[in-house]
């Protein structure tokens, strides 16, 4: 790729990322757009003021950027949990640390780089000129590269052990303020076995704990086979709609023969609500204590007297039999995936196993489109393989939009609906909540961008290059991918452009939302109210692919630091766009449905330190490729430093996220004990782990017109 491509690359990202900022700006004020814009004070009855109908509600403004750096990290974990707060942490981490790596490469590395070849170079003619490659080989320059890439290692562990630190004192803090949940009083316990006696599990449970746990068992709940219950709460659900449905069309006829239609209408409805209070019946039948007996699931929700008692019995094993009564701690009520806890845990492997070879088949499947993406932009090779592709070259400034930005646009959308797929495997894997659900949708999402965004490009770059000389000397495949790894920089650099100047600013402006509720509105939701687009924070898709940037960045750092400026762009850009406008796209889109307490940020480490390790590794193959072998085999003791720091990280910080400490967890009782809302904490704990299918039904008129209106204007 030319420099003609890679800044008509910038000139469209630029122009697309104005006009979507723009749009936003405009489409925000419209009151129409409060169901797409502000769902979450909207849902809490949180009334919403526009300004009134005049040109100023038609002028762009940029004023919610500033805004957005003004916002502190207490007011985000005050609103919106520690999760959130790591999404925030980890675009700050990129702003750190690609800031010291700009300054390293751009005042260091890049004049190195330019220099290191004579003016009659060929490198000069593309961006290879601003990379390692451009070095003589067998330069002592290179040392000097050497030396920047133990710094910007050292730099990168430094500030993933402070990151790491601080997010563990938060972590503690916030469990320590969220002690009044219900999740840290409860246990929930897996493979129950059959009471000899009453053959029953729900005495059995009672039984052991209080055998077991004398002084700090207080409850169980059982769990239920509900889908006969779902299945009739479904069609409840159908006939109560289709009955409010008929009611409005019958309130908005009038005389004549529209009141002989509404007559029939009348009859219809009292059809259909008998029909209505009969399944009712039913579901209240199948509810009952005596139906429910022998549908019991070998699953329970234990609670106990205190977060210690709780602890205790969630981290140590209960029976000589490891596949008997099961323990871990509870997820929150709102976190706990309610269909995946009827799977029996003998078989759960057998799910976990199908996940992976979906996943897997899914990842091979995507490197047809990724070569493709890659043939376009080697326009050189494609041209001799496909003779037609020369028109474009008739079209002055074609080709540089096809090289240049084509190839990032069309890899974004092929890559968009990949995490939304991964999740819907997570689904199938038969985690006990849908925290650990996304964070196993996050770990696919990750590796399959890792394997199909970067290593594939590498791959198909390097084959569309020298394909020839990989068939005959296929044992020189290594060697040759390091030595051309940094000619698809200027295609990374594309990538980044899109990912973050068109991708950041379609995230705000919610394209897709605004086109179905645009639809929706004129069709067969004319004149009906607006239904709340309210959705929790999609970390599966959000952390990997900005994990994924930073790996790019941190492989590239040493190679191509031209491609660091960008990252800053991507970061700064991107930490606006999540707080843009004193929070708003935590506070007023998202809905937190739950907080693992930065349960997520082991996993972001161990993503970084991936992404330097990579780095390493591919210099100790540029170092024996340029002929300074002493550079190689000096790198290889950064590599094992970087591993044993990683290893330590698992022992230092890990447990602490996969479990609670009997130390806080007893701490946390004291408070509690202190201020007399210990009894009241643990006794509503049990309570709130109430089935989905043995909630009573209930079916009334909306009451929403006995509320003020939530929008309104100045």
């Amino acid at each position: 790729m030319n420099s003609q491509s890679l800044l008509a690359s910038v000139g469209i990202n630029i122009g697309l990322a104005m006009v979507i900022l723009f749009l936003f700006s405009i489409l925000k004020k419209q009151p129409s757009n409060a169901a797409i814009y502000y769902p979450r004070p909207l849902s809490k009855r949180h009334p919403i003021t526009f300004p009134p109908f005049s040109l100023r509600r038609f002028i762009p403004s940029f004023s919610w950027i500033p805004r957005a750096f003004r916002v502190t990290e207490d007011e985000i974990l005050q609103t919106n949990g520690l999760d959130a707060l790591i999404v925030i942490r980890l675009f700050k981490f990129g702003i750190n640390f690609f800031t010291v790596c700009s300054s390293v490469g751009l005042l260091i590395l890049l004049p190195i780089n330019f220099g290191g070849q004579p003016a009659s170079s060929d490198s000069y003619r593309s961006m290879d000129s601003c990379t390692i490659s451009n070095i003589k080989t067998g330069s002592n320059m290179l040392w000097v590269h050497f030396m920047c890439l133990w710094f910007i290692s050292l730099y990168g562990l430094h500030l993933l052990y402070r990151e790491y630190s601080e997010i563990l004192v938060k972590r503690i803090q916030q469990v320590r303020n969220l002690r009044h949940r219900p999740d840290q009083f409860t246990t929930l316990v897996r493979e129950i076995p059959v009471c000899g006696e009453h053959k029953a599990r729900g005495c059995c449970v009672d039984h052991f704990f209080s055998k077991h746990h004398p002084y700090s068992y207080h409850s169980y709940k059982m769990l239920y086979d509900g889908k006969d219950i779902e299945d009739l709460s479904k069609q409840a659900r159908y006939v109560y709609e289709k009955v409010q449905g008929l009611r409005k069309k019958c309130e908005g006829k009038k005389h004549g023969k529209e009141s002989d239609e509404c007559r029939d209408d009348l009859l219809k409805i009292t059809g259909l609500e008998e029909k209505l209070e009969e399944l009712c019946r039913k579901i209240r039948q199948l509810q009952s204590e005596d139906m429910l007996k022998g549908k019991e699931l070998p699953v329970a929700f234990v609670t106990f007297k205190s977060r210690w008692g709780a602890a205790m019995a969630a981290q140590t094993q209960q029976h000589t039999n490891p596949l008997l009564w099961i323990t871990e701690m509870a997820p929150e009520p709102s976190d706990v995936s309610w269909r995946n806890l009827s799977i029996q845990y003998k078989i759960l492997p057998v799910y976990k196993i199908g996940v992976i070879l979906a996943a897997t088949l899914l990842t091979i499947f995507f490197a047809v489109p990724v070569t493709a993406v890659q043939g376009i932009a080697k326009f050189e090779k494609l041209k001799k393989w496909f003779p037609p592709a020369m028109a474009i070259e008739f079209i002055p400034g074609l080709s540089s939009v096809v090289t240049g930005y084509l190839p990032s646009a069309v890899l974004k959308g092929f890559i968009y609906i990949v995490p939304f797929a991964m999740l819907g495997m997570a689904k199938l894997g038969g985690s006990i909540s849908k925290s650990k659900e996304e964070i196993k949708a996050c770990n696919m999402v990750f590796y399959f961008l890792l394997g199909n965004v970067f290593f594939l490009s590498l791959i198909s770059g390097s084959l569309l290059d020298e394909i020839g000389e990989y068939v005959s000397h296929p044992k020189n495949l290594p060697s040759h991918l390091a030595a051309l790894v940094s000619s698809q920089a200027d295609f990374f650099m594309t990538y980044i452009l899109t990912e973050g100047l068109s991708g950041f600013s379609l995230e705000v402006l919610q394209p897709g939302l605004l086109i179905w509720d645009f639809i929706k509105s004129r069709t067969y939701c004319r004149g009906k109210e607006k239904d709340l687009y309210l959705y929790s924070l999609q970390y599966f898709r959000v952390i990997p692919i900005v994990s994924l940037s930073i790996l790019i960045g941190i492989v590239y750092a040493v190679i191509a630091p031209l491609l660091l400026p960008f990252l800053i762009v991507y970061f700064f850009l991107g930490y606006a766009i999540y707080i843009n406008q004193a929070n708003f796209h935590i506070q007023d889109v998202y809905e937190t449905v739950y907080d693992t307490c930065g349960t997520f940020w082991p996993f972001i480490h161990h993503y970084i330190i991936v992404a330097i390790i990579l780095m390493q590794i591919t210099m100790i193959g540029l170092f024996g490729l340029k002929s300074k072998p002493a550079a190689s085999v000096s790198t290889i003791p950064l590599l094992l430093l970087t591993i044993m720091f990683n290893e330590y990280c698992k022992i230092r910080f890990l447990p602490a996220f996969r479990s609670h400490s009997i130390q806080n967890a007893a701490e946390n009782d004291e408070l509690d004990e202190k201020s007399g809302e210990m009894e009241h904490n643990f006794d509503k704990a049990i309570e709130e782990y109430r089935q989905p299918c043995l909630v009573p039904v209930s079916f009334t008129q909306s009451d929403s017109s006995l509320y003020q209106p939530l929008i309104t204007s100045w």
